[in-house]
């Protein structure tokens, strides 16, 4: 199969960038042909006034982009176009390039941006969803996307002109979601459930099981308050027992957090900085347990992932999906989102229970090789593209497509449409 492969990177990279890799190295593995498209956000630079207004219209629509895409489309022919990202240099312009030339779409759906314009549903230190109870009018009076009014005009711009379009419903057959969770806020918002298809994340390579119980606990990701770290610093103040902590990770905030912990006289908290890929896999392994705060709705945490790949158990936020991803006692523990008091009991339990978290890595390890290895992940994919190109394989569906919806800790009974 001839696939091309879209996705827009951020200034940063996360874990949108290693989801795109591993597809698109997962389906070079198997022998199809990746024609990619990639543009970066590094391309854009803040300017005057007018460069400004000028960027907004190219965040509605990129001539550019579509111009490049309906030349790579006539070049190459792909059976399929799967779209990872658009925001902000691409813009939606490219699907109607795919249209033109009758062309299926599959977009995965890695956060809430065509709900929200911070792409988040967290606004202020709290939930918000009110770009979906009222009007995006609401995200111009927060100013949700970069703590900019005017930013935010452009995205939520971008957003009412494509969905008075109909961009994304003509244009895309299927929708990835990475949890039913997030399956069922689209919903709820008006995307038709039988195009959505929910499919994890995965790692392109095996790390292999840890071979001892783990020495300390870690977190890994963008040091960034929308990650939760001050309320992990908080609970680690509170704790009854000296437990070690290794935090890897960077971002402009990382001085402020730094300045908390040593106010909060921890002692045995030790920032690591950013490490490669390799050195942080080590980080999971020794640890008795991943810690994951976050107090929003996160997409599917690749450090997850990887803690379940090496065995490692996680301790995370009742929020969204992920306790769907990771079950109560089983494959680790939640915690209420925001409550330091609640994960530092948690934490206190975890570490004097070194048997009980001993076996949830091993059952953590278990639900990796079911549903998070690169062999699961490309039956469904391949699956989804069938589903695409209208293709009946004659054969039935691997049973994580079919798979009974899990149901959230928070529910929405959100109906608004998206047009």
């Amino acid at each position: 199969m001839k696939i091309m492969m879209v996705h827009n990177t951020y200034r940063e990279k996360g874990g949108e960038e290693i989801v795109f890799d591993n597809e698109r190295s997962l389906l070079e593995r198997k022998g199809h042909t990746v024609i990619p498209y990639v543009r970066s956000n590094s391309e854009l630079r803040d300017g005057n006034i007018v460069h400004r207004i000028s960027m907004i219209s190219r965040m509605v629509w990129s001539s550019k982009s579509h111009k490049e895409v309906a030349a790579l489309l006539d070049a190459e022919s792909p059976d399929l176009v799967h779209i990872h990202n658009t925001f902000l240099a691409i813009s939606p312009s490219i699907y109607s390039a795919c249209s033109e030339l009758a062309i299926p779409v599959v977009q995965t759906l890695h956060n809430f941006r065509l709900l929200c314009p911070a792409g988040s549903f967290y606004r202020d230190g709290k939930i918000c969803e009110e770009c979906v109870d009222q009007t995006l009018l609401q995200s111009i009076r927060h100013g949700c996307y970069r703590n900019s009014r005017m930013a935010s005009t452009g995205v939520a711009l971008m957003l009412s002109v494509h969905r008075f379009m109909d961009t994304w419903l003509t244009s895309v057959k299927r929708f990835i979601a990475l949890t039913h969770f997030a399956k069922g806020k689209f919903v709820s918002a008006g995307f038709p459930a039988d195009r959505i298809v929910v499919k994890p994340n995965f790692l392109g390579t095996d790390p292999g099981e840890r071979k001892s119980g783990g020495e300390y606990g870690a977190f890994i990701g963008r040091l960034d308050p929308k990650k939760g770290l001050s309320t992990l610093l908080d609970a680690w103040g509170k704790l009854c027992s000296a437990v070690p902590l290794q935090i890897v990770g960077d971002g402009p905030d990382r001085p402020e957090f730094e300045v908390q912990a040593e106010r909060l006289r921890l002692s045995d908290v030790k920032f690591r900085g950013r490490l490669s890929r390799a050195e942080t896999m080590e980080v999971i392994k020794g640890a008795r347990f991943l810690i994951v705060p976050s107090p929003l709705f996160e997409g599917f945490p690749m450090a997850i992932v990887e803690a379940f790949a090496s065995g490692t158990p996680v301790l995370c936020s009742r929020l969204g999906g992920l306790p769907e991803i990771v079950e109560e006692n089983k494959t680790g523990l939640h915690f209420h989102p925001g409550d330091a008091q609640d994960l530092a009991r948690k934490v206190d339990w975890a570490w004097s229970h070194p048997m009980e978290l001993a076996e949830m890595g091993r059952t953590a390890r278990r639900k990796y090789e079911k549903y998070y290895t690169a062999e699961r992940n490309y039956a469904l994919l391949m699956e989804i593209y069938e589903q695409a190109r209208g293709i009946d394989s004659g054969a039935e569906s691997p049973p994580e497509l079919n798979a009974p919806e899990i149901p959230s800790r928070i529910e929405s009974d959100h109906s608004v449409s998206i047009g």
